[in-house]
């Protein structure tokens, strides 16, 4: 094994997130693949080995521990750029079924490498973007869980997200330590679209670093009328 995925055990253990040496063995090939790619293409800022394992691999892999995820899910990754948190959830829990949404297909031929290499089945990759994906019938309402990664403010992430999510399903925002201030900012919208009242949970990663999941329910129907188009959602946001 080339990566030190040693160092993410003690916290897998300790939050009990099931894993075996072929998972280990798995991300250790993704990470390989990861650092060969990202010479061709802009994938990922961290490059080191012990970054790649810390502040990609467990910081996916935490997102097990803060959210209960059925049997055989139905799960979208938002704007998925390197496969995060997707991949990593379907590294760890091969019965889902995964789609990886992202607007740059460039990403998504990578995306196709990486799960094929793999070995891994069930895997979608979708070039759309989110408020595309989020008006048709085949994607609409449709996910068990749904998630995003460093992606947008939280009030747009409810427009691009909640509208895939199914009623009684989860959408889970991962972000920054600056989360608190962007759920505030956007309770209402996350209502207008179906949405419970956040969880917001925080989890360290190295030192200082911290990583936020944010966890609304959907609890009823988005209206018809969402997602509107990308301009407006830039420009009047909920």
């Amino acid at each position: 094994m080339i990566y030190p995925l040693k160092l993410m055990l003690p916290v897998l253990d300790e939050k009990g997130i099931k894993y075996t040496e072929d998972t280990l063995n798995i991300l250790d090939k993704y990470a390989a693949l990861l650092t060969e790619w990202n010479e061709k293409i802009n994938l990922t800022a961290i490059t080191d080995p012990e970054g790649i394992v810390i502040k990609h691999f467990l910081d996916c892999a935490l997102l097990l521990d803060k959210v209960e995820i059925p049997q055989n899910a139905r799960v979208i990754d938002v704007g998925t750029g390197a496969g995060f948190p997707g991949l990593v959830l379907k590294i760890f829990r091969p019965d889902i079924k995964l789609v990886l949404l992202d607007g740059l297909n460039k990403r998504l031929v990578f995306l196709n490498e990486v799960a094929n290499a793999l070995g891994l089945t069930d895997v979608q990759t979708v070039h759309l973007r989110a408020e595309e994906a989020g008006r048709k019938p085949n994607f609409r309402e449709g996910f068990d869980l749904v998630t995003a990664r460093a992606v947008a403010r939280q009030n747009l992430l409810y427009e691009y997200c909640l509208p895939l999510t199914k009623v009684g399903g989860i959408f889970c925002a991962m972000k920054g330590p600056a989360a608190e201030t962007e759920v505030k900012e956007s309770v209402a919208a996350g209502k207008l679209l179906g949405g419970a009242k956040p969880q917001i949970l925080t989890e360290t990663l190295t030192g200082a670093e911290t990583r936020t999941f944010v966890i609304t329910k959907k609890i009823s129907q988005t209206p018809p009328k969402y997602p509107r188009v990308s301009a407006k959602i830039a420009k009047q946001p909920l």
